[in-house]
């Protein structure tokens, strides 16, 4: 353990940086009994108490008579000299104020409330007298959390009934009532339970991996290992070696719907669960896990990307599982990539990180390729199963109407397995029923009020979703233009179109469409994940959310209905997004027993990304993609910085982007240029009119120092917005 951080005696002038939009630190004095660095506080700020963290000593400068005193030091362990760093230099690169770091570092709710007893429910022994719909809600909950503890009113809301139904089901002693501390340690994890017998390939990279780890230094390594090629298994013994050095582990996954399978798998090997920390967790659970991890009490945290900024006490591994899914990138609020701000935490805190993906990013390859990454290989898949068959389905030679979308050759395909007793994956990575709705009398089609984005049919939900701002209007009965009566036609499919189309062709089967929309709750979606596991669908029917580790043994078949979709347009990650895509959705078959075929229906087969994709020649296409990138000299061979500016008014945008454009003398003189400003490809969100700007620098220039020095040379009037994105992965 390191030495305690300095302490300040009462009376003391500290520095505090608060969770409050202030521009740095403010002054106040240390509290009766003093206080140390990193301490989380509670200070005045005019009538309010707000949230902070003592920085360091304080700056004076004033009258200090004025200064106010630090309220109270919380009960919550401080924060560490590594964590701050952690925070400034986070902050550094994105170009995020501080305080909005320190937001996404106590994202717990009831930080500040006293240590104190509270009643907390769980599933009890007993059976209930007789069953209600709504005590069976209560009890799918308590069974669907697997123990985990519930407040009356956190139970009650996630059930969806009167705190008088859990309370009836108390004294039965059907829910046990339980006085419990508000914030319990985490059962000990057990890394010498015998795992899985490992393959001779898995075993060599679990021996490189505790290798590394037992240096306690820094390091980091891309594991790459085809889909089914057991590469869980792999970073699950590099936690347990984690473990074993007494250290903490942190394992991000990309997709709350894994979390189930994942835990399942965790708890099997260390005997126990782990920390949770995602949207799907109660705020109870939230808090605990956040004052746990702070004291040492969690040993293994399993999360979304915000688990990065929880208060490890010793990390010494991170595993970023699924490294190059784009969900890892903040897209609002701070804008952080966690694949990298993870390589970053991990060079602070001397641990190590596992990069885990089957497809990896053309970021962590080149890294990889320039050796700032070491790399292991896992070419095979698991025991029995093998990679499956790809081929491409040639759309121009298929004879197919004009409002239909499964191919005969695919029918014929699905066809088959159907009658094997197999199951079949339909994929289409779109939402909804169709992506247009047109009016075939004058020709318009719908749009939001409020974005430049047409509005998405739902038919699950009998409404029109915009997917940019989520407004939400009831099918028309007319044209909102020309007022035309029963000339509304659905151009285009999406999934519950597909499901529609699949119905007819398909009548005896059993179709579950997969898709994030037509799920209420987290819960939900686990649900039909686990019953379509167990063979409970027959065609599944889906977007891209089963192409992310998803495990359906009984899956021999996927049909991926439109491979050319990523390809169009100019976003430079358009190859490499619809590559790895393909290969992620296609790893889906065969990965039990009974090998699998994967069929890209394409009317471009010939697409250099196409052939790739069916050859299976995945270090050529990195390599061509590399050439491609360091030729134009964009990422990952080059510096980007995006700016988007919106306001209501879209004169005011215009004029900003262009006296920006005319002033970049300070990107000028670091050796980059600005393009723009254009109108964002999606040009109005939620009323504002979006503008942007892009900047594009060699791989070795201060990109951020002179992005700072550029934008500072102007005022950004009060309505309008300015946004830094350092890095972008997105373009819209």
């Amino acid at each position: 353990m390191s030495a305690l951080p300095p302490f300040f005696d009462q009376g003391e002038l500290v520095a505090v940086l608060t969770t409050q939009p202030l521009d740095g630190t403010l002054d106040y004095r240390a509290p009766e009994g003093g206080c140390h660095m990193g301490a989380f506080v509670e200070v005045p700020l005019g009538p309010r108490k707000v949230l902070g963290v003592v920085w360091g000593p304080g700056e004076g400068g004033f009258d200090l008579k004025k200064a106010r005193s630090i309220i109270r030091v919380l009960d919550v362990a401080p924060m560490r000299e590594e964590m701050q760093s952690f925070l400034i230099r986070a902050a550094q690169y994105t170009l995020t104020p501080l305080p909005a770091m320190l937001r996404l570092a106590t994202r717990a709710p009831g930080l500040s409330d006293p240590p104190s007893m509270r009643k907390v429910y769980r599933l009890g022994q007993r059976e209930p007298d007789r069953e209600t719909a709504a005590r069976r809600k209560v009890l799918e909950v308590l069974e669907a959390y697997g123990g985990l503890a519930f407040t009356l009113k956190e139970l009650s809301e996630e059930a969806g009934v009167s705190s008088s139904v859990v309370k009836g089901l108390v004294a039965q002693g059907v829910v046990a009532e339980e006085d419990s501390p508000r914030d319990l340690p985490f059962a000990r994890l057990d890394p010498d339970r015998p795992g899985k017998e490992l393959t001779e390939e898995q075993g060599a990279a679990v021996a490189r991996l505790a290798e590394a780890i037992g240096q306690d230094s820094y390091g980091t390594t891309l594991l790459r290992g085809v889909t089914g090629s057991g590469k869980t298994e792999v970073y699950l013994e590099a936690v347990a070696a984690c473990l074993r050095r007494g250290r903490q582990a942190l394992v991000l996954l990309p997709e709350i719907a894994l979390t189930a399978e994942f835990l399942t798998r965790l708890q099997a090997r260390f005997g126990a669960r782990p920390a949770e920390w995602h949207s799907g967790v109660t705020m109870t659970e939230r808090r605990r896990t956040w004052k746990m991890v702070g004291q040492g009490e969690a040993q293994v945290v399993v999360g979304a990307r915000s688990a990065l900024f929880l208060p490890f006490q010793d990390l010494g591994l991170i595993v970023v599982d699924e490294e190059h899914d784009t969900s890892y990138k903040q897209e609002d609020g701070v804008l952080y990539n966690a694949r990298d701000m993870a390589v970053l935490r991990a060079s602070i805190c001397g641990a190590q990180v596992v990069l885990a993906s089957a497809t990896p990013s053309l970021e962590s390859w080149s890294n990889a390729e320039a050796g700032k990454y070491a790399r292991l290989d896992l070419p095979t898949r698991f025991g029995a199963a093998v990679l499956p068959e790809l081929r491409a389905i040639d759309m121009r030679a298929e004879s197919l109407p004009s409002n239909r979308w499964i191919s005969p050759s695919l029918q014929r395909a699905v066809t088959d397995r159907l009658e094997k007793g197999e199951q079949a994956l339909l994929f289409l990575n779109r939402r909804g029923y169709a992506p247009v709705t047109l009016c075939r009398a004058c020709g318009h089609q719908i749009g939001c009020a409020h974005c430049d984005a047409r509005m998405v049919e739902h038919r699950f939900l009998k409404r029109l979703m915009c997917h940019q701002c989520g407004e939400t209007a009831p099918m028309p009965e007319t044209c909102p233009s020309c007022d035309a009566e029963g000339r509304l036609a659905a151009v285009g499919p999406g999934v519950e179109r597909l499901a529609e189309e699949a119905a007819e062709l398909f009548p005896e089967a059993r179709i579950a469409t997969l898709s994030s929309d037509m799920f209420g709750t987290a819960r939900a979606l686990k649900e039909q994940i686990v019953q379509i596991a167990g063979g409970g669908a027959d065609i599944i029917i889906g977007t891209q959310l089963v192409a992310k580790g998803h495990n359906f043994p009984l899956l021999t078949l996927v049909g991926v209905i439109d491979a050319d979709l990523g390809l169009q347009g100019s976003d430079l990650r358009g190859a490499e997004r619809t590559f790895q895509l393909m290969r992620q959705v296609a790893g889906r078959a065969g990965r039990a027993e009974k090998a699998g075929v994967a069929m890209l229906q394409s009317f471009q087969p010939e697409h250099p990304v196409i052939r790739a994709i069916l050859s299976g020649d995945e270090e050529g296409f990195w390599r061509a993609e590399a050439e491609e990138r360091r030729h134009a000299g964009v990422p990952p061979y080059g510096r980007m910085a995006g700016i988007i500016l919106s306001s209501p008014d879209m004169q005011q945008v215009f004029d900003l982007g262009n006296e920006l454009a005319r002033r970049d003398a300070p990107l000028r003189q670091a050796g980059a240029q600005v393009f723009g400003p254009a109108p964002a490809p999606i040009a109005r969100i939620r009323g504002r009119h979006r503008v942007r700007l892009l900047v594009k620098a060699p791989k070795g220039v201060a990109l951020q120092g002179a992005v700072v020095a550029w934008i500072g040379q102007v005022r950004v009037p009060t309505q309008v917005r300015l946004t830094v994105d350092i890095d972008p992965q997105s373009f819209f």
